[in-house]
């Protein structure tokens, strides 16, 4: 069985203990019914913590070149195809897809890195025409901040990739919310980061127990130092976290501490 932990400031814990003392969940097997994968089931105060390692990590990040992003995108995508094996079993464990779409998921995952890693260099601004004379105008992009990723079970890598890498690529960082479905092949894609050495806190995963999915998806939500959200799910839930994230965007505007959210 594979046992999974939180990715927080660049290390592997425990998930902070709750009222109820509950630190694990088991994910089944969809076929066999049989526990696959013992992840950790993070609540409120994990949150809190990969909030925090994440705005940490964001100036060092932010001001890191665009060519070394780049290469380190080039080098996650090496060394996840590397693990295409351990991404296949636990995608068979964990979600019940077959040989063949897991290996497609890893095939497609590590293009979306390459192409994440091409647009490093090509977050330009433009010129603007003025109506002064002799003036200048310019519009300049600037990473946002934190950013939250969420995504869903059935095309795990390819999704899970997605919601983590062109963030990475603009000098954003990322805090993941994996799949309660998947959290053995989301924490995957952090060790494959890891690996191609991404400074600590620029991206953070957090699993939970599916019961808590609501809590924890709230409180990435409303905190004010999230500056963006990237959902990939279904309709109603998209409804909910859009009409949620709007909410705070309004408390911003009238006095609240730094946030702008959109989700889609």
């Amino acid at each position: 069985m594979n046992e999974t932990l939180l990715l927080i400031g660049g290390e592997w814990v425990h998930a902070a203990p709750a009222s109820n003392d509950v630190r694990f969940f088991h994910r089944l097997n969809p076929i066999s019914d049989k526990p696959v994968t013992r992840a950790a089931a993070g609540g409120i105060t994990d949150v809190e913590a990969a909030v925090k390692a994440a705005a940490e990590a964001f100036p060092g990040w932010s001001a890191t070149g665009p060519g070394k992003r780049r290469d380190l995108l080039l080098r996650a995508a090496d060394i996840l195809a590397e693990h295409q094996r351990e991404f296949i079993e636990s995608m068979i464990a964990e979600t019940g897809a077959t040989e063949g779409w897991a290996a497609f998921n890893v095939a497609f995952g590590s293009s979306v890195l390459r192409e994440a890693a091409a647009m490093t260099t090509q977050v330009t601004g433009e010129i603007i025409p003025s109506d002064v004379p002799d003036n200048l105008a310019m519009a300049i992009r600037q990473p946002l901040g934190v950013c939250v990723g969420i995504a869903p079970w059935n095309a795990p890598v390819i999704l899970g990739v997605r919601a983590i890498a062109m963030p990475l690529a603009c000098g954003n960082t990322v805090i993941f919310k994996a799949s309660e479905a998947c959290p053995a092949v989301h924490c995957l894609i952090g060790t494959v980061l890891q690996e191609a050495g991404l400074p600590s806190g620029v991206l953070n995963i957090l699993t939970n127990d599916p019961s808590d999915a609501a809590q924890v998806v709230g409180a990435l939500i409303d905190h004010p130092v999230v500056r963006h959200i990237n959902f990939t799910g279904s309709t109603r839930v998209g409804r909910m976290i859009a009409e949620r994230a709007a909410r705070q965007t309004g408390a911003a505007r009238t006095g609240r501490q730094g946030s702008s959210h959109s989700a889609g």
